[in-house]
């Protein structure tokens, strides 16, 4: 079966517009400050969507979702809106990973780091976990921070990443960025409550890079 083509819009990045090729919207996107970018199925959504601002497409993305196929319980509920959503993005084939923050009121990325070599994408989980943590320190923030990631949120619990990756010389960054998480969550104190991302009733993560 042929892949499905996607449709690439970049609204902020070294070049604006459509692309059909991940790798060539990446190039437009990666290590550009604020970049602005969102996946299409179609190139009429996409040709479209150019067209029009970039945050219609964000902050109408909660309505976009699939239908879901069962109410959320009382006992889960609807996600808060005034939060931060992180999500990981790993790529089987390269073993790159990447991650990022959201802010799911209004969908603005507040940060992305990566891609970085051979790494996981649970790791690249706890680290962005650790990074909402961080910068909502700084901002004197006790915001929440969603994660669809049950083995990150057990990390930060035990303030240890539990990885079974092995060290090598491309991944050495990344294990140095796990060892300074690790010493942040040993050394610091925070209110902010870090709760799961219930996808099969609230859809996909707001901070998902939408590569599925």
């Amino acid at each position: 079966m042929a892949k499905k083509t996607k449709y690439y819009v970049v609204w902020q990045g070294r070049k604006t517009g459509v692309f059909t090729d991940w790798k060539e919207c990446e190039a437009q996107i990666k290590g550009f400050d604020d970049a602005r970018y969102k996946s299409f199925e179609s190139i009429q959504e996409a040709e479209a969507a150019i067209q029009r601002n970039y945050w219609e497409f964000v902050a109408k993305k909660e309505n976009n979702k699939p239908a879901l196929t069962k109410e959320a319980p009382a006992s889960i509920g609807r996600p808060i809106k005034n939060s931060i959503a992180v999500d990981a993005a790993w790529n089987t084939a390269s073993g790159d990973m990447e991650y990022q923050g959201i802010y799911y009121a209004t969908g603005e990325r507040l940060f992305l780091q990566g891609p970085f070599k051979d790494a996981t994408n649970n790791i690249g989980e706890f680290l962005a976990i650790v990074h909402a943590l961080a910068y909502l320190q700084k901002k004197e923030s006790d915001l929440p921070i969603y994660s669809d990631s049950r083995t990150a949120i057990s990390w930060i619990r035990k303030k240890h990443a539990n990885t079974k990756l092995e060290l090598t010389p491309r991944n050495k960054p990344v294990f140095e960025m796990l060892q300074r998480a690790e010493r942040w969550l040993a050394t610091n104190s925070f209110s902010n409550k870090i709760l799961k991302w219930e996808t099969e009733y609230w859809g996909e993560n707001p901070a998902d890079f939408g590569r599925k």
